[in-house]
C-alpha cells in the first residue's frame, strides 16, 4: 500500500483520517468502513455492478496506443500534462487509463465500485504511483479538492443517479484543477424505444444466454458495410479487434443501469458545480459523414464529453 492511500482516505462522513489495524480501514467515529483485500481497499460490494467486475477481469483490453489516443481525446488532456499531478480515475474499471497517467509520471488514484479493480491492480502492478480501491463514486473516502486532475469515462451514467455521482466527483477537483466526464448521449426517440426495450430483456438474462446474445451481434460488427448500417438500429460495437468488440457489446447491454445525456445538461452540471472555462470535447472520429450523423444524434453509444476548470476564490 502506497503512502498516497494512507495520506489521503477519511470518513465519508466527515469524522477524519482513517486509519488502518490488520485488514481492515477504520473511522474512530465509525468502525470499520473497508476490508483491504489483495492490497485493496474494499468499500463497497454493489450487486448491480457485478457484470462490470466480471467484463474487465476477464477480458484483456488494454491497448497502450489506443488507449492514449481515447484517453486525450475524450479529456482533452496530453498525457504529458500529467507528470507530477495528483490525478483520480473516477470509475477505473480495469485500469487501462490510470496505468498510461501513471506511466506519463502521475500518481494516480483509481476508483471503481465493482471488482474491476482487480484487473487495474494487475495491469499498473509495476508502476508504483498507482493505486486503487473499490468505492461508491458518491461515497468516496477522500477531503473535497483532493486532486489536481479527474477524469471519468463512461461510468457516471451506469449509477441509478448519474448526477449525484457527477457531484461527489466534482468535490474532488481542487480550485484550479480540471475535470473531464464523458457520459451516453442521448440518441433519437426511436433509437432510444428500441435500445430501452432490448436491454429490459438482456439485463434479464442468464449470463450464459447473454454471451450467446453478445457474441450473434459482435459477429455482426465484424460485417465490413453491414456493420456501419445496422449497428443505428441494434447497438453492437464495430471495432476491428474481436476481443475489444465483444467486450464493448457486453458492456453495452450487461448493466443494470444505462443513462443517456445531453451536451447542454452536462454543461449546466459543471456550471453549477463551479466550473468554468467548459470546453465541449469532438468526438475521434472527423469523417464528414460521421460528424454530420453525430450532430443529428444517431451515433448510437458516441458520448457527451465537457473538461472544465474548478473556479478559484
Amino acid at each position: 500500500m502506497a503512502d498516497v492511500l494512507f495520506d489521503l482516505l477519511v470518513c465519508p462522513d466527515g469524522h477524519g483520517r482513517l486509519h488502518r489495524e490488520d485488514d481492515g480501514w477504520f473511522c474512530a467515529s465509525c468502525g470499520r468502513l473497508a476490508t483491504e483485500v489483495d492490497g485493496i481497499p474494499r468499500f463497497v460490494d454493489q450487486e448491480h455492478l457485478a457484470s462490470f467486475g466480471e467484463q474487465w477481469n476477464r477480458f484483456d483490453v488494454v491497448r497502450d496506443d489506443e488507449d492514449r489516443r481515447v484517453f486525450e481525446v475524450k479529456t482533452g488532456m496530453r498525457l504529458e500534462e500529467l507528470a507530477g499531478l495528483k490525478v483520480l480515475d473516477a470509475g477505473c474499471g480495469g485500469g487501462r487509463y490510470s496505468r498510461l497517467a501513471a506511466m506519463a509520471g502521475a500518481t494516480v488514484i483509481g476508483a471503481d465500485q465493482s471488482t474491476a479493480v482487480e484487473k487495474a491492480a494487475a495491469v499498473a502492478s509495476d508502476l508504483s504511483k498507482a493505486e486503487f480501491l473499490q468505492v461508491d463514486l458518491k461515497r468516496m473516502p477522500f477531503e473535497a479538492g483532493s486532486f489536481d486532475v479527474v477524469f471519468s469515462i463512461g461510468v457516471m451514467h451506469h449509477d441509478q443517479d448519474t448526477r449525484r455521482v457527477f457531484d461527489a466527483v466534482a468535490r474532488m477537483v481542487r480550485p484550479g484543477g480540471r475535470l473531464a466526464v464523458w457520459l451516453y448521449r442521448r440518441n433519437t426517440w426511436w433509437q432510444e424505444w428500441i435500445n430501452q426495450r432490448l436491454r429490459r430483456k438482456t439485463t434479464r438474462m442468464a449470463p450464459e444466454r447473454l454471451e450467446r446474445w453478445c457474441r450473434r451481434l459482435s459477429w455482426w460488427g465484424g460485417v465490413p458495410g453491414l456493420n456501419r448500417v445496422l449497428n443505428k438500429l441494434v447497438n453492437f460495437s464495430n471495432h476491428p479487434d474481436p476481443e475489444l468488440r465483444l467486450c464493448d457489446t457486453h458492456d453495452w447491454y450487461a448493466p443494470a443501469f444505462q443513462h443517456h445525456h445531453r451536451g447542454d445538461e452536462l454543461r449546466g452540471w459543471f456550471a453549477e458545480a463551479g466550473f468554468e472555462n467548459l470546453q465541449d470535447l469532438p468526438p475521434e472520429k472527423t469523417g464528414f459523414g460521421y460528424r454530420l450523423a453525430y450532430k443529428a444524434n444517431l451515433i448510437i453509444g458516441s458520448g457527451v464529453n465537457v473538461l472544465g476548470t474548478r473556479r478559484e476564490g
